[in-house]
């Protein structure tokens, strides 16, 4: 999947009935450890848009345990042609459960979002460049979600965004919240290359987000 350029990503804990508005989108990512059987919907996909399949884990704000049976749903979902990208934890790599993951998804020619999220705080500018350097060493994109306490924390984010940019790695960068809503729509700005946003304000899948049409219609308006 190209990340070469900015993509955004419609959000979705199902891909049944999958509203007009899922065209304002570059990509879908499914979150398929919020669906009760995401195999059967991926087997079922018709859409064209390409398919970002994440199976979060319960200790990084989803519902997934971390065992093998979570990556096992991960190997079946990239045999279906649809799925370009898959979204892994950077935590669950090196704990040891992903590496099979990843040799399967190198094998299938789907690209690899290596993730880290923080709930409670954001770590220091050091700490942050950090991270995402690390995981851009294991996958094609580093994503790194925290939470800002300060306004300091966004514009920490903000720098750390740009100077992996500027060094080549490819980076996607947002931090949640309410204070830091509008890192969403400034990011892409310092070089974040995946922005998210579910469909409607009911479905959520991550604090501070923005709609899909909110977050189109902003970003338009900007860039």
């Amino acid at each position: 999947m190209d990340f070469s350029t900015f993509v955004l990503a419609a959000s979705v804990t199902s891909l049944v009935d999958l509203p007009p508005s899922i065209n304002q989108a570059d990509a879908i990512e499914f979150r398929m450890d919020l669906s009760p059987d995401p195999l059967t919907e991926l087997s079922n996909y018709s859409h064209e848009l390409p398919i970002i399949a994440t199976n979060r884990v319960v200790h990084e704000g989803g519902r997934a345990p971390e065992n093998e049976s979570r990556m096992d749903l991960f190997c079946d979902a990239m045999e279906n042609s649809s799925v370009k990208a898959i979204d892994i934890e950077f935590s669950s790599i090196v704990s040891g459960y992903g590496q099979h993951t990843l040799d399967s998804a190198r094998e299938h020619g789907i690209s690899l979002i290596v993730s880290t999220h923080d709930f409670t705080s954001t770590p220091p500018l050091s700490k942050l460049e950090s991270i995402l350097i690390e995981s851009t060493k294991i996958g094609d994109v580093g994503k790194l979600s925290v939470t800002a306490e300060t306004p300091s924390d966004i514009l920490n984010l903000m720098v750390a965004t740009w100077n992996q940019t500027q060094s080549g790695d490819i980076v996607a960068t947002m931090s949640m919240g309410n204070l830091g809503s509008h890192s969403r729509v400034i990011a892409p700005f310092y070089g974040s290359k995946i922005g998210y946003a579910p469909l409607d304000s009911n479905n959520l899948t991550a604090p501070g987000q923005y709609t899909l049409e909110v977050l189109r219609t902003l970003m338009t308006s900007l860039y």
